[in-house]
């Protein structure tokens, strides 16, 4: 004999289903129906007036010399952690003993963590962009301010975070970012994450050429919240097509679920959001 859940479970199981739909369907990505166009839906950030990216258009730029070298200090021991988070790849850093300084700053900023947005083809993949121009890449190094009490608190201020944004160009190959590239198949899966044991240098990401542009904005990513000191370095370093094309192969679902029937069968082959108006902000050309 069968035995029927009893009608209040089997509402019950039914109701914990559709929780189950809705919080699959909120999850925002990079396709039609959750790209960045519907973000604003459900992070009102996400339409303000101080969002990122921008494009940089070096005509109607203020130039400046700060009277503050910007520095930086990384430990790469400090470098722990590996992760697919089903967008991106993304570096966990335990930031004791990391300190960015100077240039636009006021006191001392510490590393969380970096992570990479690209796109399906090198002539795009960079959410900056430079009088219109789109880089393979952009590299994300993301820091908060050492005065508030957690990266948590300092998101909630407009001097909260730092990022510096490092364009990606098609070229010889990146010996630092392949210490990462050689573990992205352990985490090619969304939810996947390694510790790592080779220690990785954020200091050498940055461009011999320290010229950069600076201005206040967003997280690029929801929330999209407005605290974000940009700093973006004008010079592009240089990664290599199989580098390219290791980030394109990573999945955006998890190893146990099936490729979703999306324009790119799951792997994560673009991932930027595209630039917004600057409206009355000022962006800054620090040479």
């Amino acid at each position: 004999m069968m035995i029927r859940p009893q009608d209040g479970q089997g509402r019950i199981q039914e109701k914990e289903h559709q929780i189950s739909r809705m919080s699959v369907s909120l999850e925002w990505g990079y396709d039609s129906h959750n790209g960045p166009d519907t973000w604003p839906s459900q992070y009102p950030q996400a339409a303000g007036e101080k969002q990122s990216p921008i494009d940089i258009q070096p005509v109607s730029l203020k130039t400046l010399k700060m009277n503050k070298n910007l520095q930086w200090k990384y430990v790469p021991e400090n470098c722990e952690e590996l992760s697919n988070t089903g967008t991106a790849w993304k570096v966990h850093v335990n930031g004791k003993g990391s300190e960015l300084v100077g240039g636009p700053l006021e006191g001392t900023y510490i590393l969380e963590q970096f992570h990479c947005h690209w796109g399906e083809k090198d002539d795009e993949g960079s959410e900056h962009t430079i009088d219109g121009q789109r880089f393979a890449g952009e590299l994300h190094l993301v820091h908060w301010n050492s005065k508030y009490s957690s990266f948590a608190e300092a998101a909630e201020h407009p001097d909260g975070l730092c990022v510096l944004g490092i364009f990606l160009k098609p070229g010889k190959s990146h010996a630092e970012l392949q210490k990462l590239v050689v573990q992205l198949p352990k985490v090619e899966f969304k939810g996947e994450k390694m510790y790592l044991t080779e220690p990785v240098d954020p200091a050498l990401f940055i461009p011999e050429d320290n010229g950069y542009y600076t201005y206040q904005g967003s997280l690029t990513t929801p929330p999209c919240s407005e605290c974000v000191i940009w700093i973006v370095f004008k010079e592009p370093v240089e990664i290599s097509q199989e580098q390219l094309a290791a980030f394109r192969n990573m999945k955006s679902y998890p190893r146990e679920a099936h490729a979703p029937s999306s324009k790119y069968n799951g792997c994560v082959k673009r991932n930027y959001r595209p630039t917004v108006p600057i409206g009355q902000r000022e962006v800054v050309e620090v040479m």
